[in-house]
């Protein structure tokens, strides 16, 4: 009798546990593939689009939509990581000289190295002043602001294989980064930021460091 009651008991749990047991597999099956599937489509670019020739350091940020500033310095450089200060005697830090069309790696007074540069066109002028290095990417993603295209590390992206970030508001980055048409170095061409040939930019990639004083001279 009481084997005969245990048999019952399983076979009603069964019944009740079985329903549950579907219920959850429905939700894991029918829920979260869904959602890795969603994250996945929203990181691809769109096919048979054509690149953008814009600037933008990362996915989550993009180049001002508005003039760059004529001027910033250390009292009213928009956010707090590029306030800038002095450089010590022996510290690596750039000058950059804008009618030159160069950057200048210093350490103290010494010049170790110079690279020609792109800059600002007229309207998007690069903001001179005072910064300080804040992000530094390998290989950036670049995103345009007029399109929203992603464009991924290759040939294509705008932003060559590295990204130094001096300037921002929040919401948008300027900085030196690579380029896809190294003929216009030397120009005032960008939407603000330094543009650098590939293999120049990764040089001096290898020079800084968050933090590293850069001047942005006439």
């Amino acid at each position: 009798m009481k084997n005969y009651l245990n048999l019952n008991t399983l076979k009603i749990l069964k019944g009740k546990l079985l329903p549950l047991v579907v219920l959850l597999m429905c939700f894991t099956t029918g829920d979260l593939l869904p959602f890795r599937s969603l994250q996945a489509s929203a990181s691809e670019p769109s096919k048979g689009e054509q690149p953008a020739k814009l600037e933008s350091p990362n996915p989550n940020t993009t180049t001002p939509e508005t003039k760059p500033p004529a001027t910033t310095d250390s009292t009213n450089t928009p956010d707090e990581p590029t306030r800038a200060t002095e450089p010590t005697a022996d510290e690596i830090h750039l000058v950059v000289r804008l009618k030159a069309r160069r950057v200048f790696v210093y350490q103290g007074d010494k010049v170790l190295k110079s690279f020609p540069v792109a800059i600002g066109k007229a309207g998007w002028e690069t903001p001179k002043g005072s910064f300080k290095v804040f992000s530094m990417e390998v290989d950036p993603i670049f995103k345009s602001f007029k399109t929203g295209e992603y464009i991924y590390p290759g040939p294509t992206n705008p932003l060559g294989p590295r990204w130094i970030g001096i300037w921002t508001d929040g919401k948008t980055q300027l900085g030196f980064h690579g380029t896809n048409q190294p003929k216009l170095i030397g120009r005032a061409v960008s939407h603000g930021c330094i543009r650098m040939k590939n293999e120049d930019v990764m040089k001096l990639y290898e020079k800084v460091k968050i933090g590293t004083l850069v001047k942005v001279e006439p």
